[in-house]
């Protein structure tokens, strides 16, 4: 298991970015479950187990704009159907410092494994542990390589999809500060 996407991941969480040279970074994915894309400022690392040589070609074959081309929807296309997988969205990379103290509301623990919230939660993460407040629902699990990822989900959905304004904004109150993009892939 390769923990360079964590490493990365730790460092971008810190404000410590990949270098902004208009590279791509091919990396081994960090588990079975984690294959995807990762794009910061002019720097982007893709982790899959497929050749790096078929990556490189096939980013050069989508666009010459060596920026976009990893978030660009053939090659994301074309590392899906080479890999099996799927994508559901790209969705905005944020991290926040732990805040001190205990939350300010009363959190029931959810058990039950057959939640919608739940079984979704673990497609995607380990470790996940669901809390209800009153008007949503916290998540909190281990995400791409090991990472922690925190869900919130309250009356009107807030996530972090890019065109998800009220959401965004919702996590920037929080502390939360946009570090890049993600597109996961994952398997059926």
């Amino acid at each position: 298991m390769s923990d360079a996407v964590a490493r990365i991941l730790a460092a971008a969480a810190r404000g410590d970015f990949p270098p902004a040279d208009g590279t791509v970074t091919v990396l081994p994915q960090p588990g079975v479950r984690d294959a995807g894309v990762l794009a910061f400022t002019a720097h982007t690392v893709v982790f899959t187990d497929e050749d790096p040589a078929w990556v490189r070609a096939t980013l050069g074959a989508v666009t010459s704009d060596v920026l976009a081309a990893p978030m660009n929807p053939a090659f994301l296309t074309a590392l899906m159907a080479r890999t099996g997988r799927r994508m559901n969205t790209i969705d905005l990379l944020t991290a926040a410092p732990a805040l001190p103290g205990a939350p300010g509301i009363a959190l029931r623990e959810i058990h039950d494994q057959d939640h919608p919230r739940v079984a979704r939660a673990v497609k995607f993460r380990d470790d996940v542990r669901v809390w209800a407040a009153d008007g949503g629902l916290v998540v909190l699990g281990r995400g791409v390589a090991g990472r922690w990822e925190a869900a919130i989900e309250v009356d009107e959905a807030a996530q972090q999809s890019p065109g998800n304004a009220r959401g965004v904004r919702t996590f920037q109150a929080a502390g939360y500060r946009p570090v890049g993009s993600e597109a996961l892939l994952v398997a059926d």
